[in-house]
Protein backbone atom coordinates (compact mmCIF):
# COMPACT_ATOMS: atom_id res chain seq x y z
CA UNK A 1 0.00 0.00 0.00
CA UNK A 2 0.91 3.96 -0.41
CA UNK A 3 1.96 5.65 2.95
CA UNK A 4 3.61 9.03 3.79
CA UNK A 5 6.35 8.04 6.21
CA UNK A 6 8.33 10.34 8.67
CA UNK A 7 11.63 9.48 8.77
CA UNK A 8 13.17 11.02 11.58
CA UNK A 9 11.45 14.38 13.29
CA UNK A 10 12.04 17.78 11.64
CA UNK A 11 12.35 15.64 7.95
CA UNK A 12 9.71 15.82 4.83
CA UNK A 13 6.60 13.22 4.77
CA UNK A 14 8.23 10.39 2.25
CA UNK A 15 5.53 8.86 -0.30
CA UNK A 16 6.45 4.60 -0.01
CA UNK A 17 5.23 1.84 -0.81
CA UNK A 18 4.62 -0.76 2.92
CA UNK A 19 2.90 -3.84 3.27
CA UNK A 20 -0.57 -3.60 4.28
CA UNK A 21 -0.88 -4.31 7.62
CA UNK A 22 -3.11 -7.63 8.87
CA UNK A 23 -5.37 -6.93 11.92
CA UNK A 24 -4.63 -8.74 15.43
CA UNK A 25 -7.01 -10.04 17.89
CA UNK A 26 -9.06 -7.10 18.65
CA UNK A 27 -8.22 -5.49 15.17
CA UNK A 28 -10.00 -4.27 12.20
CA UNK A 29 -8.32 -3.29 9.07
CA UNK A 30 -9.95 -0.15 7.08
CA UNK A 31 -9.69 1.16 4.03
CA UNK A 32 -9.17 4.63 4.64
CA UNK A 33 -11.34 6.88 2.73
CA UNK A 34 -11.11 10.06 5.59
CA UNK A 35 -7.55 11.06 7.45
CA UNK A 36 -7.84 14.40 9.65
CA UNK A 37 -4.57 16.42 10.08
CA UNK A 38 -4.16 17.75 13.87
CA UNK A 39 -1.95 20.21 15.31
CA UNK A 40 -0.40 16.52 17.24
CA UNK A 41 0.61 15.42 13.95
CA UNK A 42 2.44 18.97 13.39
CA UNK A 43 4.11 18.67 16.88
CA UNK A 44 5.41 14.98 15.77
CA UNK A 45 6.49 16.38 12.71
CA UNK A 46 8.70 19.00 14.42
CA UNK A 47 10.06 16.66 17.64
CA UNK A 48 7.76 18.64 20.22
CA UNK A 49 5.80 15.68 20.95
CA UNK A 50 7.97 11.81 22.09
CA UNK A 51 7.02 8.97 19.87
CA UNK A 52 5.67 5.84 21.41
CA UNK A 53 6.67 3.76 18.17
CA UNK A 54 9.48 3.51 16.29
CA UNK A 55 10.58 5.18 13.40
CA UNK A 56 9.65 5.50 10.63
CA UNK A 57 6.52 5.96 11.79
CA UNK A 58 2.95 6.45 9.53
CA UNK A 59 1.19 9.62 11.10
CA UNK A 60 -2.58 10.41 11.18
CA UNK A 61 -4.77 9.50 14.30
CA UNK A 62 -8.45 11.06 12.74
CA UNK A 63 -9.18 8.05 10.23
CA UNK A 64 -12.51 6.69 9.01
CA UNK A 65 -12.45 4.40 6.39
CA UNK A 66 -14.46 0.71 5.18
CA UNK A 67 -13.71 -2.44 6.78
CA UNK A 68 -11.84 -5.33 4.76
CA UNK A 69 -10.90 -7.44 7.30
CA UNK A 70 -11.90 -9.04 10.70
CA UNK A 71 -8.95 -9.86 13.45
CA UNK A 72 -9.93 -12.73 15.60
CA UNK A 73 -12.42 -12.08 18.14
CA UNK A 74 -14.17 -8.95 16.77
CA UNK A 75 -17.29 -9.35 16.57
CA UNK A 76 -20.25 -6.74 15.77
CA UNK A 77 -18.68 -5.54 12.53
CA UNK A 78 -18.77 -6.72 9.02
CA UNK A 79 -16.56 -6.37 5.57
CA UNK A 80 -18.14 -3.28 3.92
CA UNK A 81 -19.26 -1.23 7.18
CA UNK A 82 -18.02 2.18 7.89
CA UNK A 83 -16.53 3.10 11.14
CA UNK A 84 -14.50 5.16 12.68
CA UNK A 85 -12.10 5.34 15.85
CA UNK A 86 -12.10 7.07 19.16
CA UNK A 87 -8.74 7.86 19.70
CA UNK A 88 -6.75 8.01 23.15
CA UNK A 89 -3.23 9.04 23.96
CA UNK A 90 -2.13 5.30 24.33
CA UNK A 91 -4.60 3.74 21.67
CA UNK A 92 -4.92 5.08 18.30
CA UNK A 93 -3.52 4.67 14.85
CA UNK A 94 -0.70 7.29 14.37
CA UNK A 95 0.15 7.62 17.79
CA UNK A 96 0.86 3.88 19.21
CA UNK A 97 1.23 2.39 15.80
CA UNK A 98 1.42 3.42 12.49
CA UNK A 99 -1.55 5.58 11.56
CA UNK A 100 -4.22 6.78 8.84
CA UNK A 101 -1.79 8.93 6.37
CA UNK A 102 -2.15 5.14 4.14
CA UNK A 103 -4.52 3.14 1.75
CA UNK A 104 -5.15 1.04 5.02
CA UNK A 105 -5.18 1.38 8.56
CA UNK A 106 -5.56 -0.83 11.93
CA UNK A 107 -8.17 0.24 14.67
CA UNK A 108 -9.08 -1.31 17.72
CA UNK A 109 -12.50 -2.90 18.08
CA UNK A 110 -13.68 -1.82 21.11
CA UNK A 111 -12.97 1.88 20.51
CA UNK A 112 -14.63 1.45 16.83
CA UNK A 113 -18.46 2.76 15.86
CA UNK A 114 -20.20 2.15 12.96
CA UNK A 115 -22.02 5.03 10.98
CA UNK A 116 -24.55 5.08 8.21
CA UNK A 117 -23.64 7.29 4.93
CA UNK A 118 -25.85 10.31 6.41
CA UNK A 119 -22.15 11.09 7.78
CA UNK A 120 -19.52 11.58 5.29
CA UNK A 121 -15.72 10.75 5.27
CA UNK A 122 -14.53 14.13 6.18
CA UNK A 123 -17.43 14.84 9.21
CA UNK A 124 -16.68 11.18 10.54
CA UNK A 125 -12.60 11.75 10.53
CA UNK A 126 -13.24 15.03 12.24
CA UNK A 127 -15.63 13.97 15.12
CA UNK A 128 -12.74 11.14 16.09
CA UNK A 129 -10.48 13.71 17.54
CA UNK A 130 -11.52 17.28 16.71
CA UNK A 131 -15.03 16.58 17.89
CA UNK A 132 -14.21 14.12 20.53
CA UNK A 133 -11.49 16.75 22.10
CA UNK A 134 -14.31 19.71 22.10
CA UNK A 135 -16.84 16.75 23.92
CA UNK A 136 -14.42 15.79 26.03
CA UNK A 137 -14.22 19.26 27.51
CA UNK A 138 -18.01 20.39 27.45
CA UNK A 139 -19.49 17.06 28.31
CA UNK A 140 -17.43 14.45 30.07
CA UNK A 141 -14.69 16.78 31.91
CA UNK A 142 -17.34 19.81 32.09
CA UNK A 143 -19.96 17.85 33.15
CA UNK A 144 -22.67 20.22 30.94
CA UNK A 145 -26.04 19.20 31.58
CA UNK A 146 -29.31 20.47 30.15
CA UNK A 147 -30.07 23.57 32.14
CA UNK A 148 -26.75 24.73 32.77
CA UNK A 149 -25.54 27.82 32.08
CA UNK A 150 -21.62 27.32 30.54
CA UNK A 151 -18.71 29.37 29.43
CA UNK A 152 -16.58 28.80 26.51
CA UNK A 153 -13.50 31.06 25.92
CA UNK A 154 -11.90 31.06 22.51
CA UNK A 155 -14.12 30.31 19.62
CA UNK A 156 -11.43 28.53 17.37
CA UNK A 157 -12.64 25.55 15.35
CA UNK A 158 -12.51 23.54 18.69
CA UNK A 159 -14.34 25.95 20.56
CA UNK A 160 -17.20 26.24 18.12
CA UNK A 161 -17.55 23.00 18.23
CA UNK A 162 -17.66 23.05 21.79
CA UNK A 163 -20.47 26.03 21.63
CA UNK A 164 -22.49 23.79 19.65
CA UNK A 165 -22.38 20.65 21.90
CA UNK A 166 -23.00 22.76 25.16
CA UNK A 167 -26.19 23.86 23.31
CA UNK A 168 -27.12 20.58 21.67
CA UNK A 169 -26.59 19.49 25.27
CA UNK A 170 -29.26 21.87 26.59
CA UNK A 171 -27.43 24.18 28.37
CA UNK A 172 -27.49 27.90 27.58
CA UNK A 173 -23.79 28.98 26.30
CA UNK A 174 -21.96 31.74 26.99
CA UNK A 175 -18.71 32.63 24.98
CA UNK A 176 -15.51 34.54 25.20
CA UNK A 177 -13.66 35.11 22.18
CA UNK A 178 -11.45 38.42 20.82
CA UNK A 179 -12.36 38.10 16.84
CA UNK A 180 -15.12 40.20 16.24
CA UNK A 181 -15.93 38.27 13.33
CA UNK A 182 -16.85 35.32 14.37
CA UNK A 183 -19.20 36.05 16.87
CA UNK A 184 -22.32 36.43 14.19
CA UNK A 185 -21.52 32.64 13.69
CA UNK A 186 -21.55 31.63 17.50
CA UNK A 187 -25.18 33.34 17.35
CA UNK A 188 -25.72 31.24 14.30
CA UNK A 189 -24.68 28.17 16.52
CA UNK A 190 -27.12 28.96 19.74
CA UNK A 191 -24.70 30.93 21.74
CA UNK A 192 -26.25 33.65 24.08
CA UNK A 193 -23.64 36.33 24.25
CA UNK A 194 -20.11 36.64 23.55
CA UNK A 195 -17.59 39.23 24.88
CA UNK A 196 -13.90 39.93 24.05
CA UNK A 197 -12.29 39.22 26.77
CA UNK A 198 -13.87 36.28 29.63
CA UNK A 199 -12.16 38.47 32.30
CA UNK A 200 -15.25 40.43 31.87
CA UNK A 201 -17.27 37.12 33.03
CA UNK A 202 -16.05 37.51 36.60
CA UNK A 203 -18.30 36.27 39.54
CA UNK A 204 -21.37 35.22 36.80
CA UNK A 205 -21.33 31.82 38.35
CA UNK A 206 -21.25 29.72 35.34
CA UNK A 207 -21.90 25.92 36.24
CA UNK A 208 -18.76 25.33 34.18
CA UNK A 209 -16.31 26.74 32.13
CA UNK A 210 -14.09 24.86 28.93
CA UNK A 211 -11.11 26.57 28.30
CA UNK A 212 -10.13 26.26 24.65
CA UNK A 213 -7.40 28.54 24.57
CA UNK A 214 -5.11 27.73 27.79
CA UNK A 215 -3.50 30.67 28.49
CA UNK A 216 -2.29 31.96 31.98
CA UNK A 217 -4.99 35.26 31.85
CA UNK A 218 -7.43 32.90 30.36
CA UNK A 219 -7.45 30.07 33.00
CA UNK A 220 -7.61 33.16 35.45
CA UNK A 221 -11.08 34.30 34.10
CA UNK A 222 -12.23 30.81 34.25
CA UNK A 223 -11.42 30.38 37.61
CA UNK A 224 -12.76 33.65 38.36
CA UNK A 225 -16.70 32.76 36.47
CA UNK A 226 -17.07 29.55 37.71
CA UNK A 227 -20.02 29.62 40.50
CA UNK A 228 -18.40 28.08 43.96
CA UNK A 229 -17.64 24.07 43.80
CA UNK A 230 -18.11 24.74 40.17
CA UNK A 231 -15.42 22.95 37.53
CA UNK A 232 -13.04 25.11 35.03
CA UNK A 233 -12.20 22.31 32.46
CA UNK A 234 -8.69 23.24 30.30
CA UNK A 235 -8.37 21.93 27.04
CA UNK A 236 -6.37 24.34 25.25
CA UNK A 237 -2.35 24.43 25.66
CA UNK A 238 -1.71 28.25 24.04
CA UNK A 239 0.10 29.17 27.06
CA UNK A 240 3.34 27.02 28.70
CA UNK A 241 2.59 28.41 32.34
CA UNK A 242 -0.38 29.37 34.41
CA UNK A 243 -0.30 31.22 37.62
CA UNK A 244 -3.23 30.78 40.18
CA UNK A 245 -4.36 32.27 43.15
CA UNK A 246 -4.72 29.08 45.24
CA UNK A 247 -7.37 31.28 47.79
CA UNK A 248 -9.58 31.42 44.57
CA UNK A 249 -9.54 27.63 44.24
CA UNK A 250 -9.98 26.43 47.96
CA UNK A 251 -11.99 29.14 49.20
CA UNK A 252 -14.67 28.16 46.43
CA UNK A 253 -14.14 24.49 46.27
CA UNK A 254 -13.72 25.09 42.47
CA UNK A 255 -12.29 21.61 40.40
CA UNK A 256 -9.84 22.27 37.77
CA UNK A 257 -9.00 19.90 35.33
CA UNK A 258 -7.18 19.06 32.15
CA UNK A 259 -9.36 17.47 29.44
CA UNK A 260 -8.27 15.27 26.42
CA UNK A 261 -10.51 12.28 24.70
CA UNK A 262 -10.20 9.13 26.78
CA UNK A 263 -11.12 6.64 23.44
CA UNK A 264 -14.77 6.40 24.64
CA UNK A 265 -17.07 5.33 21.81
CA UNK A 266 -19.69 6.14 23.44
CA UNK A 267 -18.87 9.49 23.00
CA UNK A 268 -18.26 8.89 19.11
CA UNK A 269 -21.70 8.21 18.71
CA UNK A 270 -23.38 11.04 20.41
CA UNK A 271 -20.98 13.27 17.96
CA UNK A 272 -22.18 10.52 14.86
CA UNK A 273 -25.38 11.25 15.96
CA UNK A 274 -25.52 14.51 15.72
CA UNK A 275 -23.70 15.00 12.54
CA UNK A 276 -26.35 12.69 11.18
CA UNK A 277 -29.33 14.38 12.14
CA UNK A 278 -27.53 17.20 10.57
CA UNK A 279 -28.25 19.06 14.04
CA UNK A 280 -23.45 19.26 14.05
CA UNK A 281 -21.37 20.09 11.37
CA UNK A 282 -17.42 20.55 11.67
CA UNK A 283 -15.79 22.81 9.24
CA UNK A 284 -13.59 21.04 7.51
CA UNK A 285 -12.10 21.49 3.98
CA UNK A 286 -11.21 18.60 2.02
CA UNK A 287 -7.62 17.91 0.34
CA UNK A 288 -5.96 14.68 -1.68
CA UNK A 289 -4.33 11.68 -0.17
CA UNK A 290 -1.21 13.19 -2.45
CA UNK A 291 -1.96 16.76 -0.71
CA UNK A 292 -1.29 15.33 3.08
CA UNK A 293 2.37 17.05 3.56
CA UNK A 294 1.56 20.02 1.90
CA UNK A 295 -1.28 20.41 4.26
CA UNK A 296 0.37 19.87 7.33
CA UNK A 297 2.50 22.63 6.29
CA UNK A 298 -0.41 25.09 5.58
CA UNK A 299 -1.52 23.99 9.29
CA UNK A 300 2.09 24.53 10.78
CA UNK A 301 1.80 28.49 9.23
CA UNK A 302 -1.55 28.44 10.74
CA UNK A 303 -3.30 29.14 7.54
CA UNK A 304 -5.87 26.44 7.71
CA UNK A 305 -9.54 27.52 9.63
CA UNK A 306 -11.43 24.90 10.78
CA UNK A 307 -10.01 20.81 9.96
CA UNK A 308 -8.10 19.17 7.62
CA UNK A 309 -9.34 15.99 5.99
CA UNK A 310 -7.42 13.69 3.16
CA UNK A 311 -10.29 12.28 1.40
CA UNK A 312 -10.22 9.17 -0.57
Amino acid sequence: MKAWLLDEPRTPLRLAEVPTPEPGPGQILVKVHGAGICHSDVAYIEGAFPFQVPLPVILGHEVSGEVVALGEGVTGFAVGDRVASAPSATDAPGISRDGGFAEYSLLTASKTVAFSDAVGWAQASAATDAGLTSYSGVVAHGGTTEGDRILVIGLGGLGMTGASIGVLSGATVYAAEPRADVWPIAAEHGVTKVVADAAEYAGEDFDAVIDFAGFDATVTAAVRAVKPGGTVAVVGLGGSEVTLNPMELVSRNVVLRGSTPAGDPAHLEAMLGWIAAGDLHIEVTEIDFADIPDGLARLARGEVKGRLVAVS
